[in-house]
């Protein structure tokens, strides 16, 4: 795990000062050690930050180098199925002076080209200059767990891993004048899209070529979710959710550094740390958080899983008090804004504390396999498309706030569905907070594009693809890269594997969404799972925020709309994640103007 960056223009002198200051803005993801590389001839330079986990030793620094020194590498991520691919790389002659998979990468490269990116099990975003060819190539996982965003400015190509290294390029860097609005709209800024104007998320599961001589571009996709149903049956779905979820699991524990699991008490943690234990034996190491306020404590839970695997579990308690401290350093943590992350924050502050650098997460189960409400609400709001929109747009008159989400039904579609269930403030609500026009509003939710086959998908299925694509794209998995990051340990999500997504991908729906939420998850692991951990209402990890927040006014803005707001959620006319929502967009405006 580590950062990158990098600048490439074959017309100006490098700037080594301009790529360092990039670099080193994302410190906190990197600490263990530093590189660069820099080819003056052909203007490209690359940066890059290292955060050991596999090969430990010297041999792992980066920039890499291939033997004849003609490929290098800057990359950030774990390749899980590296030592399959070395051995068959082995075979074919190569020889290997380390014991990482950065070397494999490269070799990979080498011997496949960008066809390499299709072998690869894990999560990466990478930079791959070959300077046979002339050659960049930028490229992200399946999944998209690890982020990379790029720029194109003045015949300059400018990428990292965070977009605060932009404006370290150029504090004078200018806001995308959409991101407050897809921030009160959706919770989070939706890919490709970042606060940054004309800086954006390389899509996942894709390449961009780039010609170093004239910076023309080809992008290629190497992986596309896959709707072709090949399971029909309930036994055959559990037993391929078994054998894939368990190996992904031993893929997901490689490391030469300390390794552990978030324990919250959940289904999903509780399976992972179950089959861990298998594999991790007397080695099992477990932190959990809890609160002082009983009603959102999950140690009752935890402490089934903690006896049942004798895990070294580590428990850490946090107040009122650790939240108001804290509020300062998450603003400053936040790379791309939602209304998610802190609870992230917390977690690998203290899994550093702990003495590990990666931690297992549950992320991901929920959205494929039908964990949230969402799910259910779908046949319900299906029939929506049945009202006329001028009766759904007047929804936007209701006092009720929940019910002025009915507006969102008016786009009749996959996305208007989603707003409906995840969307915070509606056209006409964001349009009087930023004191714009709801037809600039809509304008900019109109930018947010779901490929056309989402809406021929059945019902539920299109609820996991924008619970995947969207709510876990740009919520999940880029706050818990952000934040995790800030306190120099990796996440890593098995439920995410690419051979897991794609067993889940192929059970018909009419198979996966029956029945309770995620029931095929819970059947495949019933003979470990103890039924007090599934058989209970659904809370999800929570954090007393309402409390903690209503406690006393955080130092956010003394505005009038703020204090409204405020007011609204201590009434409990708005929930809790809408008012930090509010919060962020105003704090982090203020911040970068």
């Amino acid at each position: 795990m580590c950062r990158i960056a990098g600048i490439v223009n074959p017309n100006n002198k490098i700037s080594i000062d301009k790529l360092i200051s990039m670099r080193d803005a994302m410190i906190h993801g990197g600490p263990d050690d530093a590189g660069y590389y820099v080819d003056e001839d052909n203007g490209v330079s690359l940066a890059h930050r290292r955060l050991s986990l596999i090969d430990l030793s010297n041999a792992g620094h980066q920039p890499m180098q291939s033997l004849q020194q003609d490929v290098t590498i800057i990359y950030n991520g774990e390749i899980y199925n590296y030592k399959e691919l070395q051995q068959t790389l082995i075979q074919l002659g190569y020889k290997f002076k380390s014991n990482s998979d950065t070397e494999v990468i490269i070799a990979s490269y080498l011997q496949w080209g960008i066809n390499c990116f299709e072998k690869f099990n894990g999560m990466f975003a990478l930079a791959l200059y070959d300077k046979r060819s002339s050659k960049l190539v930028l490229a992200r996982d399946h999944a998209g767990i690890k982020p990379l965003y790029y720029s194109i400015q003045n015949g300059t190509i400018i990428f990292a891993s965070e977009v605060r290294a932009f404006k370290n390029y150029d504090p004078l860097w200018s806001n995308n004048p959409d991101w407050r609005t897809y921030l009160l709209v959706f919770g989070h800024i939706p890919e490709p899209f970042t606060i940054l104007h004309e800086v954006f998320s390389l899509q996942k599961g894709t390449i961009i070529e780039f010609d170093i001589n004239t910076l023309a571009c080809k992008t290629y996709s190497f992986h596309k979710p896959q709707y072709e149903y090949k399971i029909f049956n309930e036994k055959e779905a559990t037993e391929a959710i078994e054998h894939t979820l368990r190996i992904s699991v031993k893929r997901h524990l490689i490391s030469d550094a300390p390794i552990g699991l978030f324990l919250s008490g959940g289904i999903d943690s509780s399976i992972l740390t179950l089959l861990a234990k298998e594999f991790a034996g007397d080695n099992l190491n477990t932190l959990s958080i809890d609160f002082n306020e009983a009603n959102y404590s999950e140690k009752k839970y935890q402490d089934i899983i903690i006896k049942q695997t004798g895990a070294k579990h580590q428990r850490f308690t946090i107040t009122r008090e650790d939240f108001e401290n804290a509020i300062g350093d998450i603003l400053n943590a936040i790379d791309q804004p939602s209304n998610d992350g802190i609870n992230t924050y917390f977690i690998t502050k203290y899994a550093y504390k702990a003495g590990l650098k990666a931690v297992l997460s549950g992320i991901g189960a929920d959205e494929l396999l039908g964990g949230y409400p969402s799910f259910k609400r779908s046949a319900l709001l299906s029939k929506s498309k049945l009202l006329p929109v001028f009766l759904l747009h007047m929804a936007e008159y209701f006092n009720d706030d929940k019910k002025r989400k009915i507006r969102f039904l008016e786009r009749k579609n996959a996305l208007g569905h989603y707003l409906f269930n995840r969307g915070f403030f509606t056209p006409g609500q964001v349009a009087q907070i930023l004191d714009i026009s709801v037809t600039s509003v809509q304008a900019a939710i109109d930018k947010v594009l779901l490929p056309e086959f989402v809406n021929t998908l059945a019902l539920q299925e299109q609820v996991s693809f924008t619970e995947t694509n969207l709510y876990m794209q740009n919520q999940l998995l880029r706050d818990t890269d952000y934040m995790s990051m800030w306190h120099s340990v990796e996440v890593r999500v098995p439920f995410l594997d690419k051979e897991f997504m794609a067993v889940c991908n192929a059970i018909h729906p009419s198979i996966k969404y029956k029945g309770i939420p995620k029931h095929l998850l819970i059947k495949a692991f019933s003979n470990i799972l103890p039924d007090a951990i599934w058989n209970r209402p659904k809370q999800g990890f929570l954090f007393p925020f309402r409390e903690w927040f209503t406690s006393s006014a955080l130092p956010i803005s003394n505005d009038k709309q703020f204090k409204n707001m405020y007011h609204e959620m201590v009434a409990g006319k708005i929930h809790w994640s809408r008012y930090w929502a509010y919060c962020l967009s105003t704090a982090l405006n203020e911040k970068t103007q």
